[in-house]
């Protein structure tokens, strides 16, 4: 087998497929509105947004189906990798995480200016990468994602201050298995992990009565291929099985606030001895945790043109 590049070593766009912004105006065409901020804030997901042209759709399709191939050159580089991580012996859930170590749309993803611009308006400060995810569902026989929350899963670090952004790579139906939502869920505090890719009512365990009445009622985020989906880490989310004759394809970032920082006393990462989890009390950096966007040197200082939700460090 060749060795492939650790493409974590680069900090900036590899390739062309992402004209990057200028100017103070050129990034405020980027951003999202007020109402759509104001929808973040009280639901804790805000969707439907377009992040993608087709063009880009179809380079990271490509590339996605190479990074699928267990023998591709640059499996070693995977933080996990999954062909099948469906507890369910009828469906398939293709999930793996490091992605953007190998494949340069992948890497150049993370350099989109329209995500770098919400994420820095989401976050309300400076923004680091976290991680990504691939999801993909197969048509006819996909697995669920069950109710969970994100940061259940990234509790080593410390204050809470995430988001996730989903981008759909196939139109994303209630046929497929789009992601759902409980709106008003991020208020309920952290609850107890109950399971990833099994029993999608298994969350209803950890749930008092008015929260499980809340699971009768979720809101989908069907989306077009090239939008997405931001949600807040505390959100309830998961996702039905693929029913349809399409795949569902996703690939996913998870963002930081610039100034978390490691704390993972006896709590593990995301299921994985080769996950980079940095030393007790180091703030997140270096190559694994680059640096997205920076509002001092990206708007020049002039940030209060742009909207933006107060910063979610401390909270």
């Amino acid at each position: 087998m060749t060795s492939c590049e650790d493409l974590s070593r680069h900090h900036l766009p590899l390739t062309d497929l992402f004209m990057q912004p200028t100017t103070h105006d050129q990034w405020s065409d980027h951003a999202v509105s007020r109402q759509q901020l104001g929808h973040f804030e009280q639901h804790g997901f805000v969707s439907g947004i377009p992040v993608l042209q087709p063009e880009q759709v179809e380079v990271l399709r490509e590339q996605l189906s190479r990074l699928m191939d267990p023998s591709h050159p640059g499996n070693p580089l995977f933080y996990e990798f999954h062909s099948n991580e469906s507890q369910d012996p009828d469906t398939v859930l293709f999930h793996a995480l490091g992605g953007w170590r190998i494949e340069k749309a992948f890497h150049d993803l993370l350099y989109c200016p329209r995500l770098r611009m919400i994420a820095y308006q989401l976050l309300g400060t400076a923004v680091r990468f976290f991680h990504d995810q691939l999801f993909c569902k197969p048509p006819a026989h996909g697995g669920v994602v069950s109710w969970h929350q994100d940061y259940s899963y990234w509790r080593w670090t410390q204050p809470m201050a995430h988001l996730t952004c989903w981008i759909a790579l196939d139109d994303a139906t209630m046929e497929n298995g789009c992601l759902c939502y409980l709106p008003g869920s991020h208020r309920w505090g952290l609850l107890p992990i109950s399971g990833l890719s099994g029993d999608m009512n298994a969350v209803e365990e950890i749930l008092d009565l008015d929260q499980r009445a809340a699971l009768a009622e979720p809101v989908a985020a069907q989306l077009r291929a090239g939008e997405a989906v931001f949600h807040h880490p505390l959100v309830m989310h998961g996702s039905h099985r693929n029913r349809s004759r399409s795949p569902r394809r996703a690939a996913v970032i998870n963002y930081a606030a610039d100034g978390v920082w490691s704390h993972p006393a006896t709590l593990e990462g995301p299921g994985s001895e080769s996950f980079p989890i940095l030393p007790e009390g180091q703030p997140l950096g270096g190559n694994f945790y680059p640096l997205l966007f920076d509002p001092q040197r990206e708007l020049a200082g002039e940030t209060s043109q742009i909207p933006s939700l107060p910063s979610s460090l401390g909270t």
